[in-house]
């Protein structure tokens, strides 16, 4: 009997399926409904000139460019878990709640983002919104109550989709926010390999076949990556407990090279929205210098070679620190000493620490820069081809596969889990 048989046998698992596909569902419902009242050929027009916002709509799922309800998708979300993580290494509260507390800690921390969602998405909101106003993308100016209560619109759809997320997450089938960015991308596909077949020409053939070797390439990859990890041997010591001898046992510790999953790439993404949108907001400023200063920064930004690097760097950065925040050598070194274990060749306690941590460093390294360049990736295949419309959405391609990945890890322990 296959998995897939085996999945809908067991009505639990199967009613956790369905439930979840029923949420992923009325997400994209919300995706298509439009808010009114801006001009569809200039919001094109706009998008298809800014490639930062373009791909930050890939991420909501066409919600923004589309200017749907759900229009910043899970983007303030995402930030205030950022800014709540960076909080942990100045307020040393925080990081007590977030490690040392259990799961009423991490509840609580998590709470503190949700809270923070909503001042995040107003704040967003009322910069792209007046971005799109000083575009003259919106048809008509909004009046006061307008603004309040578009404002408070696109701020309940990014809860919406963070309250579906949680929903997602409960079922123990894969993360919800990692869930909803995938059903976004899939979403988009369509369209993708549409724009493609109408812009194909005959003269363009190898290209294509080259494009589709290079995705296949990269999806290999990106599979063998996302799958990689170093094992580190440990030994544990014969233990006498009355009549019973315990351990004597070898194991090893798996040490993932992508360890921080695809949340590098997401928090990259997130951050590097804030300059571009304020910078695009300043430059439609009535005072001069404010203005000249606000186009510099967005020309800047704008630039592919300046925007691929600040890409690549935010990504390593974030690739070390999120892995500094699920990965703790000095925890897990005092849990293999108290469990009377030990690495071979290597002290118990500090020294192991100091081992786990050498060799973290350098596995992580090789994961920071794959994360990196497939998030650069699509600007290095329109350099090579010169095709704008044929691109190679490595970054999509990451979160398709990992996510991917997890959901049928998930969905075999649920199935080992009914087994036993």
């Amino acid at each position: 009997m296959t998995k897939f048989t085996k999945i809908f046998k067991v009505g639990d698992i199967r009613n956790k399926i369905l439930f979840i596909v029923g949420l992923l569902v009325i997400s994209r419902l919300a995706a298509a409904i439009f808010i009114p009242g801006v001009d569809p050929a200039k919001l094109d027009g706009f998008f298809q000139d800014n490639q930062l916002f373009s791909l930050v709509s890939a991420f909501t799922g066409g919600g923004l460019d589309q200017f749907s309800i759900v229009m910043l998708g899970l983007g303030p979300y995402i930030t205030g878990s950022i800014i709540m993580q960076l909080l942990t290494m100045i307020f040393p509260r925080l990081e007590q709640m977030y490690k040392y507390e259990g799961e009423a800690g991490r509840q609580k921390f998590n709470q503190y983002s949700r809270m923070l969602t909503v001042p995040l998405a107003m704040i967003q909101g009322y910069a792209f919104l007046m971005l799109l106003s000083r575009k003259d993308v919106l048809v008509d100016a909004l009046t006061p109550f307008g603004w309040i209560n578009a404002l408070v619109v696109i701020a309940a759809g990014s809860v919406f989709l963070m309250w579906l997320g949680e929903l997602i997450s409960e079922k123990n089938i894969g993360n919800g926010v990692s869930l909803l960015i995938f059903a976004g991308i899939v979403a988009s596909l369509p369209r993708s390999v549409q724009e493609n077949i109408t812009k194909y020409t005959p003269d363009q053939l190898f290209t294509y076949l080259a494009f589709i070797a290079i995705a296949i390439v990269v999806i290999a990859g990106v599979t063998y990556l996302t799958e990689a990890q170093r094992n580190v041997p440990i030994n544990y010591a014969r233990r006498v407990r009355g009549s019973r001898v315990l351990g004597g046992v070898s194991t090893y510790l798996p040490m993932r090279v992508n360890n921080a999953g695809v949340m590098p790439i997401i928090f990259a993404l997130s951050l590097l929205l804030f300059p571009g949108m304020i910078a695009s907001f300043l430059a439609g400023s009535k005072t001069a210098w404010l203005a000249q200063a606000g186009q510099t920064v967005a020309t800047f930004i704008q630039n592919q070679w300046v925007y691929g690097i600040a890409y690549f760097a935010l990504v390593v950065i974030f690739t070390y620190f999120y892995t500094a925040v699920t990965f703790d050598p000095k925890s897990i070194s005092e849990n293999i000493q108290k469990q009377g274990g030990y690495i071979p060749g290597i002290r118990p306690g500090t020294p192991t620490a100091d081992f786990l941590t050498h060799l973290l460093n350098r596995v992580t390294l090789v994961g920071a820069l794959f994360l990196g360049l497939i998030a650069v990736l699509p600007q290095i295949v329109q350099g090579a081809t010169g095709i704008t419309a044929l691109t190679i959405g490595g970054t999509s391609i990451l979160i398709v596969v990992s996510v991917a990945l997890e959901t049928m890890k998930a969905l075999d322990g649920q199935l080992s889990m009914y087994e036993y």
